[in-house]
């Protein structure tokens, strides 16, 4: 039978509140509560603490975590994380030390000649030979230049022992001889069989260059602190090292590494005015012009307008102006072999970026926030948090962090670690690398602002940190867009192979006149 709107209306309340009561009849029967007179109703504060009873208990304030991010990483994040007004703040301190050094040479920043006035037009061609010492490795390249921008290298690499890097210089040079006598055995053709070879020495750490091929070590870096070197010509050590050996040698240039990526790229492209190091160490090279160079004797009697500067800009700030350092950064710094030396160095290259995560997780462990205060031999040891196991880390996307567990559990030897706890590693891992990236950008834009080359300049960057470690060269690009705007799609960074082999041997070609 069909209802009207009205009568339908009037069944729809009788037949909602029938139901309403006779669902409270039964609750008070299962509370025990009384059914004779009218169920009260609930109160909201009632209602809200009954919804409030099915919930899981919040977390007391003082917990791991707030707004998703664990307390540990909020903490840290403070200390590493560099914001764009402080990469200005730096790249304009940078350009000022930069001019500093190019009038005089007691400055923080060295400002080196190079003595290299020439750059490659891509029709060099000849054989020659390079050495190539840039930190814990050694190599012996021989190098054939065909013109046109092609090259060919035979390489051989050898590993320099703890014990060469500390002791007596000498030795260590006499190793450099018996490894190039070795190589050379091992290819010489009959073309260069008992002629006397020609060699670009690529020596990678600060030294006074006097001509292309005479320079004196200011001081030690990356760990070496070889006795009697310093204040030496590293050239005539090691040439004093052939005649010792018997290999008919002449070293024809010296050759910093940087300067040599810069070469070694620009034979292939013209642009390219900087050369950037971001490895084991750091260091930048530039193109300059000579007008520039105050300090330099005679300038007017370079037969060319520019010269390629060595900058070492790892001794950049060390007097901790503004660079953002943190406890951690000072503790590696006051322990190293070179305390209060090398500052912007042990800030972003590969030999302090382990020791840097290292040390800020030595103290997560004491303060108990991470392992359950649990530590081990291996991670109180200095520099066993190898840099490689920050890149290791940071490629790990699984959600349970399965090889950052390996790297921690199988190589550091932490008896246990949660998925907490290497969310907190990986953070710290990301920090830290991020910030190398940002101040190494900040580096790069100083040189290009210093040199007016902000509309349009290629940066030939050597290096396993710009090669292989994660996200470096993007976080690099996204600092310069902070930096300079969009000034730095101007600002090509591109990866250059092996400048430090190819570069000496271009070295010594353009030296040689070939």
């Amino acid at each position: 039978m069909a209802m009207d709107p009205t009568s339908l209306f009037l069944f729809g309340l009788s037949t909602g509140v029938a139901v309403t009561a006779g669902a409270r009849y039964v609750e008070n029967l299962v509370m025990g509560r009384s059914t004779s007179s009218s169920p009260s109703v609930p109160t909201m504060d009632e209602r809200r603490r009954s919804y409030r009873s099915t919930l899981p208990s919040a977390p007391p304030e003082d917990e791991s975590e707030v707004d998703g991010m664990p307390r540990p990483l909020q903490r840290l994040s403070k200390k590493f994380t560099v914001p764009a007004d402080k990469l200005n703040q730096i790249v304009r301190h940078m350009v000022v030390e930069l001019k500093k050094g190019l009038q005089d040479d007691n400055q923080a920043l060295k400002m080196i000649p190079s003595h290299v006035i020439r750059r490659p037009n891509g029709n060099e061609v000849g054989s020659f030979l390079a050495l190539d010492l840039g930190g814990s490795n050694f190599r012996v390249c021989e190098v054939i230049l065909e013109g046109n921008g092609i090259t060919r290298m035979r390489q051989k690499k050898y590993t320099v022992r703890e014990d060469l890097k500390t002791g007596d210089g000498v030795h260590l040079f006499d190793f450099f001889a018996e490894c190039v006598a070795a190589f050379v055995n091992e290819t010489e053709n009959d073309y260069h069989k008992g002629a006397e070879r020609k060699l670009g020495f690529t020596f990678s750490f600060p030294v006074h260059q006097t001509s292309i091929n005479r320079g004196y070590l200011l001081h030690w870096t990356k760990g070496f602190h070889a006795v009697g070197v310093e204040g030496k010509d590293v050239v005539t050590m090691l040439q004093d090292a052939f005649t010792r050996k018997s290999v008919k040698i002449s070293v024809t240039a010296l050759v910093n590494d940087t300067t040599g990526t810069l070469i070694s790229h620009a034979y292939q492209s013209p642009n390219t005015y900087v050369g950037v190091i971001l490895g084991t160490g750091t260091n930048a090279a530039y193109v300059e012009s000579i007008t520039n160079i105050s300090k330099l004797p005679n300038p007017e009697s370079f037969p060319s307008t520019e010269m390629i500067i060595n900058t070492e800009w790892g001794a950049f700030d060390n007097d901790g102006i503004v660079l953002p350092l943190t406890e951690y950064d000072i503790a590696v710094d006051r322990a190293s072999i070179n305390p209060r030396q090398q500052i912007f160095e042990k800030l972003i290259s590969g030999m302090y970026l382990g020791e840097i995560v290292r040390l800020a997780l030595v103290e997560l462990i004491e303060t108990g926030e991470i392992f359950g205060g649990k530590s081990s031999d291996v991670m109180k040891t200095r520099y066993q948090f190898e840099t490689a196991y920050l890149s290791r880390i940071e490629r790990d996307h699984t959600f349970d962090l399965s090889d950052t567990k390996a790297v921690l559990e199988d190589l550091i030897k932490i008896p246990k670690t949660t998925r907490a706890d290497r969310v907190i590693v990986k953070g710290l891992c990301e920090l830290v690398g991020r910030r190398a990236a940002r101040l190494a950008a900040a580096g790069i834009a100083a040189i290009v602002t210093k040199i007016n080359r902000l509309d349009g300049c290629t940066v030939a960057v050597d290096g396993s940190l710009f090669e292989l470690y994660p996200h470096f060269a993007n976080r690099m690009r996204d600092a310069l867009q902070e930096i300079v705007g969009l000034s730095a799609e101007n600002i090509v960074l591109e990866q250059a192979r092996d400048g430090s082999g190819q570069g000496a041997a271009l070295i010594a070609a353009l030296a040689e006149g070939a």
